[in-house]
């Protein structure tokens, strides 16, 4: 188990900045490894390629395989199973000794802020125990569920109180832009002498499928190649840009995709990837918001920005079913038109009359150029973009490099509360898990080194990943093992090869499981 260092201190920071930066965190929702410009994707993302330009891209960082489990890890720096140790729910809360990020970070002098999807607690209580506003957050705008109709959340609140009001009386609502709304009226009335943390966790692009009809007209006509040529595309691009080592083939076409030239419904699939990008423009743009209210304050310097995703992108098909508590009968603008849930081929998605997702092409696609999907801990799963800009605390010399650092999201926590100055967490119940990524950042050498295994277990994965190696299988399917730096697609399984290697890694990771599995009979660390 890794802890705190003690020594973590603001003087450290000293020769970078002279005063405590605010930070603005930023998530991003069902989201492909490639899905960004600075990434190698053809979706338009200028805000944050000008944020990679200026700060550092990890090509090395690791998050969970689905929503909640990703976020409890954020703001714990501990493994899902333990900071959230109810099987299979974020409804059951964090735990209830784990100190959570905006809790630390408050108690060392921040105004802690958060607008958008938090999806750790249950979404029937507005005011309850684990509702952001009672871990840590000084003010919260946002939902609580795992996902959102984009003109009209369910489960809207502020601080506890319902605001689903603002979309009943808006018909233009769109809730990427209100997120942002929300995040720069707490920012700016903040007090001033107080450093800030801002968590802007989008939704976007996670489904449905809800754009602007300017934003998905902008993309019109740019998928028409489909999804075979934009994995070409997209790979090359990858090389070029050093994100991918330019050794890995790309992963074969899922056998649930077809090649497109046997797809039957190409409108229709073209429109899917339209809106998608247009979510994530759209998202980009208002991050640019964010940006442009930084310079003109004058803050911009001293704030570090960070930007990844939850997890990969999400294969998976809708049918025509009601698709949980998110979806209602008519639409809220004041028309009252029947809203169709489910990937139904030939209603084209986008506007509130809809409900749907992209599935398993562009899927496949997003998460070019590695195997699978959210849900599994495959890369496809698991990898994401990781930017991170601080114009006072990065060496100009760093600007727009790679950091090849292995890094996993339970590194956040230790990594922000060593930007804020914050000492003894490892004196905690539960001493965080991570590492703090803090010199990789600023100044050290863009290579990867050594540290302590990663593990993930949930859903339809389980993996370790110890150095070199990867340990992965597909449920409570047979271990399948990877020199995951010579193979980074997953292309040459080695288990029947080298089954000592493979007791080995299972060996670890079976002591893990036991060691942070809450939910039985051991109860305490």
């Amino acid at each position: 188990m890794r802890t705190l260092p003690a020594c973590l201190a603001f003087v450290a920071l000293a020769s970078f900045a002279t005063a405590k930066p605010n930070i603005v965190h930023i998530i991003s929702d069902d989201m492909g490894y490639s899905d960004l410009g600075c990434y190698g994707g053809e979706i338009e993302t200028p805000n944050l390629d000008s944020l990679a330009q200026s700060g550092v891209r990890f090509t090395n960082f690791y998050v969970n395989n689905m929503c909640w489990p990703t976020r409890a890890s954020l703001m714990t720096g501990l493994y899902p199973k333990t900071a959230l140790p109810a099987k299979g729910s974020a409804s059951g809360g964090l735990h209830p000794e784990a100190t959570t990020l905006p809790q630390a970070l408050r108690g060392n002098g921040y105004t802690t802020l958060m607008s958008g999807k938090w999806h750790l607690s249950d979404s029937r209580e507005l005011d309850g125990p684990n509702a952001p506003h009672n871990r840590g957050f000084d003010h919260f705008y946002g939902t609580i569920s795992g996902a959102s109709d984009f003109f009209a959340p369910v489960d809207l609140q502020m601080n506890g109180k319902d605001m689903t009001h603002e979309w009943r009386d808006n018909p233009d609502y769109y809730y990427t832009d209100a997120i942002t709304d929300h995040a720069l009226g707490f920012v700016k009335e903040r007090e001033a002498e107080k450093p800030f943390y801002l968590y802007l966790a989008y939704t976007a692009a996670h489904w449905p499928l809800h754009a602007k009809p300017e934003d998905i007209d902008h993309y019109q006509g740019r998928y028409a190649k489909g999804w075979d040529k934009l994995r070409e595309q997209r790979h090359a691009k990858m090389k070029e840009l050093g994100v991918v080592n330019p050794d890995w083939k790309l992963s074969p076409r899922h056998p649930d995709v077809p090649a497109w030239e046997e797809e039957k419904h190409k409108d229709w699939q073209q429109r899917r990837m339209e809106v998608y990008a247009a979510q994530i423009t759209s998202m980009d743009r208002n991050i640019g918001r964010v940006i442009e209210y930084l310079k003109s304050s004058g803050e911009l310097a001293n704030t570090v920005i960070l930007y990844h995703h939850d997890n990969g992108g999400c294969h998976v098909e809708y049918g025509e079913e009601r698709t949980g508590s998110w979806t209602r009968d008519f639409t809220t603008d004041g028309r009252n038109l029947p809203i169709r849930p489910g990937n139904i081929p030939g209603l084209m998605p986008g506007p509130q009359t809809t409900f749907q997702s992209y599935g398993y092409g562009w899927a496949n696609a997003s998460n070019t150029p590695f195997r699978l999907f959210k849900q599994y801990d495959h890369e496809g799963g698991t990898r994401s973009p990781l930017i991170v800009s601080w114009p006072e605390g990065i060496e100009k010399i760093r600007e727009g490099q790679l950091v090849r650092q292995l890094s996993h999201a339970i590194d956040i926590m230790p990594t922000l509360l060593e930007v804020g100055g914050v000492e003894g967490l490892d004196q905690n119940p539960m001493p965080v898990e991570g590492e703090s990524l803090l010199d990789h950042i600023r100044i050290a050498p863009a290579f990867s080194s050594t540290r302590a295994p990663l593990f993930w277990a949930h859903n339809k994965g389980r993996a370790v990943r110890d150095g070199d190696w990867k340990l992965v299988a597909d449920g409570k399917g047979e271990w399948e093992l990877y020199h995951i730096v010579k193979d980074g697609t997953e292309l040459n399984n080695l288990a029947d090869e080298m089954p000592k290697q493979v007791e080995a890694t299972a060996k670890i990771f079976r002591e893990w499981e036991k060691r942070t599995d809450l939910t039985g009979k051991k109860k305490k660390r």
